[in-house]
């Protein structure tokens, strides 16, 4: 089974990847394989949908960069698609006076990487655009937005198909061989050989990545995020988006209160180690990757330094009253009975071997493959731009001769 690309994975980083490749280069034998039965199974079906503007992220990384050139062509997409989206904006708001310096620092990073309209708001102007929410100091970025990645990810997958792209669902890759003209993708079902492949394995990326860098010198740590939704009368609390000003120590966004574009609010999440990479439930449990990640000298290290936090994150997920708390730092008027359960999402956190929690996209790649290790949040919105990035590395490797397999 001969293709030029096979790509792993049917998250809306590989569906995007594959269309831009198809996009440049029609001719091309592609191949996307996702192991699941559905597209967008894990992060990108399970997240709350922002359209992110490109505030918090360090001028110059490759997510200030991807997530403003994404941001533009999500928004293009999205309407020349007719997909349901809005431009609603949010407020980060702070509520102690500790945390005006990395509010102030928020401003000039959104400033920096070209986010017009942004502006710091007074106590009196947080509650003009939100009218139940406190704090003493805000932030008001107008170009967020939201929209639901499923259905973003449902259309990438149409347009694959019209290119002449083949999508195979259901089918876990096991392997990948690297041979001096090929690569050989390895399944149960198949073995394809490619010119080149792929690999957006998300909470399984590492795995992928070290059957051809075996010394790959992180790992995939699994955090479960969990959230709550508002009842529908209590949904007049919350406009539209209302942030936190994060903990510059974490890459999370703290708990937050979301429109989301089916009219529901979701509130959260928090962020607690999982013990397996797909726990969406609280129950799930895994031997190999709970082992796999404590045995990680670098999450051990994360885990000594930051014990207390993790405790605090946990006592919110079994302690519906903490989490209340937590979410009355911005909505005093919230109540335990304004909520009930909703989803949960599952973050593929990458950790250094020294012990840093990687707040950038990753990638380790070779003649032959191409492994996306890190791409955690911007990269829905960034999608587009992440995929057409990526593309460009495959087709520079293809030439010449590029569709000729």
């Amino acid at each position: 089974m001969k293709a030029d690309v096979v790509i792993i994975g049917g998250g809306i980083v590989g569906l995007a990847t594959a269309w831009r490749l198809l996009e440049a280069q029609p001719r091309l034998r592609l191949v996307l394989v996702e192991k699941e039965t559905r597209l967008a199974a894990h992060q990108t079906g399970n997240n709350s949908g922002v359209i992110h503007s490109g505030l918090y992220y360090r001028p110059g990384s490759l997510k200030a960069s991807n997530c403003r050139e994404g941001y533009s062509q999500l928004l293009a997409f999205c309407r020349a698609e007719e997909i349901p989206h809005e431009i609603c904006g949010k407020v980060v708001v702070a509520t102690a006076p500790e945390e005006l310096p990395r509010l102030e620092e928020l401003h000039r990073r959104g400033v920096a990487n070209g986010l017009t309209g942004i502006r710091v708001l007074s106590e009196s102007e947080i509650r003009d655009i939100e009218p139940h929410c406190t704090g003493i100091r805000g932030l008001w970025v107008p170009q967020t937005g939201i929209v639901d990645y499923s259905v973003v990810s449902q259309k990438y997958a149409e347009k694959i198909r019209q290119h002449g792209g083949e999508i195979v669902l259901g089918e876990r890759v096991d392997g990948l061989r690297v041979r001096d003209d090929a690569v050989e993708v390895i399944s149960g079902a198949a073995t394809r050989v490619a010119r080149i492949a792929v690999s957006c394995g998300g909470l399984h990326s590492d795995r992928l990545a070290r059957q051809t860098h075996p010394e790959l010198p992180l790992r995939i740590t699994p955090f479960r995020g969990e959230y709550y939704v508002l009842r529908p009368e209590a949904r007049r609390l919350v406009r539209n988006l209302i942030y936190p000003v994060p903990d510059p120590a974490f890459p999370f966004l703290g708990v937050h209160f979301t429109r989301m574009i089916d009219g529901g609010v979701e509130c959260g999440p928090n962020a607690v180690f999982a013990f397996a990479r797909e726990a969406y439930r609280k129950t799930d449990f895994s031997w190999r990757d709970t082992w796999e990640t404590l045995m990680w000298p670098g999450f051990r290290s994360v885990a000594l330094r930051y014990w207390s936090v993790g405790l605090g994150e946990f006592r919110r997920s079994f302690s519906k009253s903490a989490f209340v708390r937590a979410l009355q730092r911005l909505l005093p008027e919230i109540r335990g009975e304004h909520l009930e359960p909703g989803g949960a999402g599952i973050r593929a956190q990458a950790c250094s071997k020294d012990g840093r929690l990687l707040d950038d996209f990753e990638f380790c790649e070779d003649r032959r493959v191409i492994h996306v290790c890190n791409a955690p949040s911007p990269a829905a919105t960034a999608s587009l731009a992440i995929g057409n990035a990526i593309a460009q590395r495959v087709l520079a490797r293809l030439a010449p001769g590029v569709g000729s397999t």
